[in-house]
């Protein structure tokens, strides 16, 4: 039995390996091409960046300083997009959560279920009448844009919130309002710290998505005035829309590196996350 066990790891562990390299391939194509000249991107795609196809950093400066749109600019943008719409989203799907979980009404099933079943509406049902409703009601900015994706996300966030709160025993906040806690100060001060795990991985993934988003923006940001990364990568043409592709691979090593090493160094708590929102649902 125990010989059975250790061939099915190992098979196991080939195969997810086998897996893993695919995975990282691209991102690895990438990063040797950032280093190419822009004709041996094209004619020489996986070759080593030596010699003359060696550009330096060539590609990273003419990347960020393309065209009249300062990248810093989209890199704020981009951050300021990213921030604001995991906060929004982490901060009421989890009160909602929460609601859902404890007050067990008609209503709040049917608020579950529709955030259930939001999570199988593909995004371009909605996307031409999302664009005109944000134009009308002033949503089309980088600070107003969060409230849509608060939208957009609640639907995978209050799943797994809900899930993990039916976990947490009722009678620690039955013990809190006897000491005095009415429900503000126990959602903060009892429910948020024991919801950590699931409030870490939600808001990895949340970030992921927002930070790596090009459609949503791009529909309802005025784009001559507000761009993020994706948008500027995607602005890198010159004369007859040719495209400078090792400066745009340069950019999208620029724009994925950061959502690598934050995803490396939070990865756990991802796994712990959803875990403890599968226990009960």
């Amino acid at each position: 039995m125990a010989k059975r066990n250790t061939v099915k790891s190992m098979i196991l562990t080939v195969v997810f390996s086998v897996i893993s390299v695919v995975y990282v391939i691209p991102v690895f194509m990438v990063l040797l091409n950032s280093f190419k000249l822009n004709t041996f991107v094209k004619t020489a795609t996986f070759a080593w960046p030596s010699g003359e196809m060696f550009a330096g950093w060539a590609n990273f400066i003419k990347g960020m300083t393309f065209g009249n749109y300062p990248f810093y600019k989209s890199a704020f943008y981009s951050l300021v997009i990213t921030l604001l719409g995991t906060l929004l989203i982490l901060l009421f799907t989890s009160m909602a959560a929460w609601y859902i979980s404890r007050v067990d009404s008609l209503l709040c099933r049917i608020v579950y279920f529709g955030c259930v079943f939001s999570m199988v509406v593909p995004f371009q049902m909605v996307m031409f009448t999302l664009s005109r409703t944000a134009d009308k009601l002033d949503l089309n900015t980088p600070w107003t844009i969060p409230v849509i994706y608060l939208g957009f996300g609640a639907g995978l966030a209050v799943f797994m919130f809900t899930g993990f709160v039916k976990s947490i025993p009722l009678s620690i906040e039955e013990a809190a309002a006897i000491d005095g806690c009415g429900p503000v100060r126990t959602y903060f001060n009892v429910v948020v710290p024991m919801l950590k795990p699931t409030l870490i991985s939600v808001g990895i993934l949340e970030i992921m998505w927002i930070w790596n988003d090009y459609l949503l923006p791009y529909l309802v940001l005025d784009i001559n005035e507000y761009r993020t990364i994706p948008i500027h990568i995607q602005y890198l043409k010159g004369s007859y829309g040719t495209v400078d592709l090792g400066a745009t691979m340069a950019l999208i090593l620029m724009s994925i590196i950061p959502v690598i090493i934050f995803y490396l160094l939070c990865q756990k708590h991802i796994i712990k996350g959803v875990a403890a929102g599968a226990v009960k649902g």
